[in-house]
Order: C-alpha cells, then sequence, then structure tokens
C-alpha cells in the first residue's frame, strides 16, 4: 500500500541532504533551497525588487520584453514570486555542469572561424547514429531532470511546486545565491569555488517553508580585487561589478536582439555568432572547473569553432538538420546569417566578399544592410594575405 505523503513542515538539513542527492541522481551536480520572501520586513524582497525594478527602468533588458511584464497593479512579475503564486515559500535551485573539454573563444582558432556559445554545444547520443550527437536544449535538458525531483516530492510530502527553467517568476542567480550554489560573480554569473561558473539552473518552486534564515548556506564572495571580466568585455556590457547593460551584451545581440544590430557594435562583436563567452572565459575560477559528462549535455564538436563558410552556405534544410531542437533554433536562419555577415566583416578577409555581395542584395533589408557593411569593413581591413583555400573543418567527434 502506498505511504501517504506527509505535510512538510519545514525544510531541515535532513531534508535538504536528502534534496541534494536526489538532485544529484537526477543528473544535477548540486542543489539548495532558498527561502521567498513573504513581507516580513527583515525579509530583503524590497531591495531584490527595487534593483531589479530599476534595471528594468534604466532600460537595460533592452528588447527582452519578457522580463518587463507586470501585473495588474503595475509590479514587475519577476520581482517578486508570490504575485504569481501566493503559497510559494521556498526555491529549489539545482544547478548543471555544461563545461566542456574544448577550446576556449579567447584561445587562437582557425582563421575564418565564429564562436557559438559553449552552452549551446549540447548533445545527446543518438543510437540511431553513434557518430554524430542529436541535439539537445538546455530548457528541455533541464526541465527533465527537474519533473523528476518534483516527482520523488510530491511523493514524499503533501505541498504544492512549479517547475521553471527561465520562464519563472524570479532572477534565478539570486535564488541561487540565496541557496548557497554560489555567488554572484562580477561578470552577473553564479560562481562556484569547485565548479566554476559554467552552471545551468533550473528552479523548482515550493509551498515547504524555510524554518530559520540562519540555516542559510550562502557562499562568500571569493571576486576579490579581480577585474578580469570587465576588462575583457568588448561592448562594455558589465557597467559595474556585478551589473550588465543587458542591451550591450553579445550574448543579446546576436540571440535576443531582432532587426539591425547598432554599427558601433558591430566591430566589438567580433566573430561570435551565437552568444559570448569572454566573460567567463577570463575568469580565474573556471581554470578549475571540471569537464561535465552529462549525457544530454556533451559537445557536438561540428560547433566548436565552426567556419563561418559553412554556417553562410547553410539553407533551411540544412539549418533544421543541424539545430532543431537546439538553443539555435530561436535565433533562426536569418538572424544567424545576419550575425555570420558581421563576423566576416570583422575578418577582414577577401575571401568571403563574394559571398557578402550575394547577401547584400537579398530581400532580407538587415542582412543586405549587414552584409554591406560588412563588404566595407573588409576593404578597409584587408591586408595582402592568401585566402583560405581549405574545405570547412567539420571537426567531427
Amino acid at each position: 500500500m502506498a505511504q501517504t505523503p506527509q505535510p512538510a513542515a519545514a525544510w531541515t538539513s535532513d531534508l535538504k541532504q536528502w534534496l541534494r542527492e536526489l538532485a544529484v541522481h537526477s543528473g544535477f551536480d548540486t542543489a539548495g533551497v532558498a527561502p521567498v520572501a513573504t513581507g516580513n520586513p527583515e525579509d530583503n524582497k524590497p531591495l531584490d525588487a527595487h534593483r531589479f525594478e530599476a534595471w528594468i527602468e534604466a532600460g537595460r533588458a533592452g528588447e527582452m520584453d519578457y522580463l518587463k511584464r507586470r501585473d495588474e497593479q503595475g509590479v514587475l512579475l519577476r520581482s517578486d514570486v508570490q504575485i504569481a503564486m501566493p503559497w510559494a515559500r521556498s526555491v529549489i535551485v539545482c544547478a548543471l555542469n555544461y563545461n566542456a573539454s574544448a577550446p576556449l573563444s579567447i584561445d587562437e582558432s582557425t582563421p575564418g572561424t565564429g564562436w557559438i556559445a559553449r552552452y549551446a554545444w549540447s548533445g545527446r547520443t543518438d543510437p540511431a547514429n553513434p557518430n554524430e550527437l542529436a541535439p539537445t536544449d538546455y530548457h528541455d535538458e533541464l526541465l527533465s531532470r527537474l519533473k523528476k525531483i518534483e516527482s520523488q516530492l510530491h511523493e514524499r510530502f503533501s505541498c504544492q511546486t512549479r517547475c521553471y527553467v527561465d520562464t519563472g517568476p524570479l532572477v534565478e542567480r539570486s535564488a541561487a545565491a540565496k541557496a548557497g550554489i554560489g555567488w554572484v560573480g562580477k561578470n552577473t554569473c553564479i560562481l562556484d569555488q569547485k565548479l566554476g561558473s559554467w552552471l545551468l539552473l533550473g528552479v523548482i518552486i515550493t509551498s515547504i517553508p524555510v524554518s530559520s534564515p540562519f540555516e542559510l548556506e550562502v557562499a562568500a564572495d571569493r571576486c576579490g580585487s579581480c577585474t578580469r571580466c570587465l576588462d575583457a568585455c568588448p561592448t562594455n556590457a558589465l557597467v559595474a561589478p556585478r551589473e550588465m547593460d543587458a542591451s550591450l551584451c553579445i550574448a543579446y545581440l546576436t540571440i535576443e536582439k531582432k532587426g539591425v544590430i547598432a554599427e558601433e557594435l558591430r566591430e566589438p562583436i567580433g566573430r561570435q555568432v551565437f552568444g559570448c563567452d569572454i566573460c567567463q572565459d577570463v575568469c580565474p575560477w573556471n581554470r578549475r572547473s571540471p569537464i561535465s559528462q552529462n549525457d544530454g549535455m556533451l559537445a557536438r564538436r561540428q560547433l566548436i569553432n565552426p567556419p563561418l563558410a559553412w554556417l553562410a552556405e547553410m539553407d533551411s534544410a540544412a539549418f533544421k538538420r543541424w539545430f532543431k531542437g537546439s538553443p539555435l533554433e530561436r535565433t533562426r536562419l536569418k538572424r544567424l546569417h545576419r550575425n555570420v555577415a558581421i563576423a566576416m566583416g570583422n575578418t577582414g578577409d577577401t575571401q568571403f566578399l563574394p559571398q557578402l555581395e550575394q547577401w547584400s542584395a537579398a530581400e532580407d533589408l538587415v542582412l543586405a544592410e549587414s552584409s554591406q557593411w560588412a563588404i566595407a569593413r573588409i576593404h578597409s581591413l584587408a591586408t595582402p594575405h592568401d585566402s583560405l583555400t581549405t574545405a570547412p573543418n567539420r571537426q567531427s567527434s
């Protein structure tokens, strides 16, 4: 006879330990629990809400309208979990390491290659095609793992829960810091002194309270006086320690930004065609980050330093084959080619002129304008050198 789930009085040390073991068994690398502020004057909800409101009002969310959504009273939904879920009392935060044994974006690379953010290399073993990993999206990978934990939680306790990966009414890194996952680094990423910052976060909002704020396992800030991430950001998106203007971030520009990218930001984008890892690549804590062995987050070698020519020649069918079910799917082919055109311009390599000239007459006005800029930039940078004549290196695994 199945045991009837019992109400959970509060998160205890034993229960937290059970959760961590369950999270690891479910495919995460670490987990913790953070309280949801309930209006108590001692809670720091007003401070978090004020900071988020000020960040939005300063225009630093760019075109990411999902961060700006408000309730009927005009309160930002992501500033307070209890606006959407009055029953919420705690947040389970689970972290998954996605580091791969591969070069960094700041390492020397083959001329004429672009860069795709590390997390977007993700793939899973495909029994039907053992020589090639099937593309995966971290949203799906994390959510399936969270659901396993949620199921076990309901078997043991009578409680309300809700799982989220990037879509919840909360700021995940703030919850992660309160849950003891790590500290918020100067690059705004969660940092763990053993795992580094190559971490993806998923949360489960629960009705289980946290017994005492004194039981929180908040990690010490170990960034010290280091400013390598701020110094390395090509677009100066890190306007201050732990403060990012997302509208300037290369990840935002190449993934979220629709239409034309401001001309003054194109040169700093460099060879990035999807996302950016620079502020994490330069972080000293990531030198010791372990390599992930999680199937579902394995690196698809073809996406590491991909030849720009290969990306440029993709049509809709090829794009679908390589990126359906991956994070790049949401960028779509048009935006990817816009980014590739800018990256081509930044190489200064005349070998890309025929492709750019073809695109410069495209019906897609954004691609045409980006290509015209890239042509002008190549002419301004061109120096006598041999064009690459080798076929694109697919870097098969």
